[in-house]
């Protein structure tokens, strides 16, 4: 018998549930921001993805598309959320996206998802992603001192956020520990990552992708391949974001995952 998938997660809040799933290298605290807002209607789980922030890699795992979604799906069951609405960032979109077009998903809510790039795009990705996980293992003493700083913060910071002068320094040390420590990081590159694109059936359910037009990790100009491949779903444009969006605009993040959950509940009456 397989052990079971252990994973970290805050819980807040009650109904339908949602399940947010971050980017490679973070977090579940890069959802923070929307938790109490989502958490007024909705029961939510912000989880950890295996291998990455407090969840253990589990032993003898390929992280492929079809591994990380068979761990998903198990982590869902017997968290009693067999079939939630889904929001993801980066490789936390693509997942939700990858989960919904099997039929696992109520929703999707995607930002920035990983895949629908061309392979100059997603080697820029990979490349600019390892560079700042190298960054992190700059010695302690020296990091605390530097982001200390508000310039470079900033510097540091627009990488991935429309607003880095709106993430404080322990955040940004925080979530650069986690990226160094995630044993999940080398596993989702080392089982595909550098050759992966999104074919997978476009999902039934009500999509909505969102793009930062200030992504600087996954160049807006992917959602034109994404409006391409999903037709159906509803895609925005978030103005002044960065690839985590959810820092820069709490209130707009929120509002767009809860539309699409509401959208769900419409169909599901009709």
């Amino acid at each position: 018998m397989a052990p079971k998938i252990e994973v970290s997660y805050e819980r807040r809040g009650q109904g339908d549930p949602v399940v947010l799933l971050h980017g490679i290298g973070h977090r579940w605290q890069a959802w923070e921001p929307v938790l109490d807002r989502l958490a007024e209607r909705h029961d939510v789980i912000a989880l950890d993805l295996p291998g990455f922030g407090a969840s253990p890699m589990p032993s003898g795992v390929f992280y492929n598309v079809d591994g990380a979604i068979d761990m998903l799906t198990e982590v869902f069951n017997d968290l009693g959320v067999p079939k939630p609405h889904l929001a993801g960032n980066s490789l936390g979109g693509m997942l939700s996206l990858e989960i919904a077009s099997r039929g696992l998903a109520r929703s999707v809510t995607a930002f920035a998802p990983a895949g629908f790039w061309t392979p100059r795009d997603r080697a820029w990705a990979v490349r600019v992603l390892s560079a700042l996980r190298a960054s992190g293992r700059t010695p302690h003493s020296v990091r605390d001192r530097l982001f200390q700083r508000k310039a470079v913060r900033i510097l540091g910071g627009s990488i991935l956020f429309g607003r880095p002068s709106a993430i404080s320094a322990e955040v940004m040390l925080a979530d650069m520990d986690a990226m160094v420590a995630c044993e999940g990081f080398d596993a989702v590159i080392n089982s595909g990552a550098s050759d992966y694109v999104f074919n997978a059936p476009p999902p039934t359910v009500p999509v909505t992708v969102a793009w930062g037009s200030r992504d600087r990790v996954l160049w807006p100009r992917q959602a034109k391949r994404a409006a391409e491949l999903l037709p159906a779903a509803q895609h925005v444009s978030l103005v002044g974001c960065g690839h985590v969006p959810m820092s820069d605009d709490p209130h707009r993040v929120a509002q767009l995952i809860l539309e699409t959950c509401r959208a769900a509940a419409v169909d599901a009456a009709a």
